[in-house]
């Protein structure tokens, strides 16, 4: 009798993938994800919104996932390297990597942000003609356009520790930050945080912000070691969009930073 995909059976975790096509059954494992951190998505603790959509896949296939969390951008270089681990998250569509690619299983909303008290509109990379501009690093090959927009800028800069995104802002040094909203947003929080606690910022994190999504949202997907795990992913992650369970992390996750990115984060979910 067919049995739901990943049902864990026993204290020998066996996971029994009885479904319809008569997948074969797989024993279940401690698999360790490399991934970036890049909170509020990946955090140095091992929480968050891309965490959660993971680990509950795998978790609905019988497996456990552990995090190994590096810098942002060592996470493929160390996966190509031969680290020991089963797979590596946030990789972008076109990115070659060896393994198998999963469906995408998160996206990201890139756009704009600038401080309210500018008054600077910003519908498109247009509207950022001789401004001066910073991103993260390996955006142009990310984000659509940026590329042959970035000689209109009067400065350019791509940073990989996106917290200094916003102390250049906040202290007025850039005109706009082009980055995910909600990663933009923890760094405010985390800067907001630091100033309430006497960290003695130079600069007021306080400052309202307007987030602007100007691209479209950017899919990621996991590369496995083994074809076989990547199957197992597709079939469960299917099951948690199915079940609502990922829309319900993602709105989980967006609602906690309204106050930055309003309803531009991922509006047509």
């Amino acid at each position: 009798m067919a049995s739901r995909v990943g049902r864990t059976f026993g204290i020998l975790g066996l996971a029994v993938l009885a479904v319809a096509g008569h997948a074969p059954v797989a024993m279940a494992r401690t698999l360790t994800i490399l991934a970036p951190e890049l909170p509020p998505m990946v955090a140095a603790d091992g929480t968050g919104r891309e965490v959660s959509i993971i680990a509950e896949t795998l978790a609905a296939c019988g497996h456990t996932a552990v995090f190994k969390i590096v810098p942002f951008g060592r996470h493929w270089i160390d996966f190509r390297d031969g680290a020991a681990v089963d797979a590596v998250s946030t990789v972008p569509a076109g990115m070659a990597m060896p393994g198998a690619r999963s469906v995408p299983y998160i996206r990201y909303q890139n756009g704009a942000s600038v401080l309210k008290a500018g008054g600077l509109k910003v519908a498109s990379l247009a509207d950022l003609a001789g401004k001066r501009v910073v991103t993260f690093s390996g955006a142009p090959d990310v984000l659509p356009g940026l590329r042959e927009a970035i000689p209109s800028f009067a400065d350019f800069r791509e940073r990989a520790d996106q917290l200094v995104h916003s102390n250049l802002l906040f202290a007025g040094r850039v005109d706009a930050v082009l980055a995910d909203g909600l990663i933009f947003a923890e760094y405010n929080r985390q800067l907001q945080e630091k100033a309430r606690s006497g960290g003695g910022l130079p600069f007021d994190p306080a400052q309202d912000v307007v987030f602007t999504a100007i691209f479209p949202p950017t899919p990621y997907a996991i590369m496995f070691r083994d074809d076989a795990l990547r199957g197992e992913f597709d079939r469960c992650y299917g099951d948690l969009v199915k079940s609502g369970r990922a829309d319900a992390i993602d709105r989980d996750a967006i609602a906690r930073y309204s106050s930055t990115v309003g309803d531009q984060y991922l509006p047509n979910r």
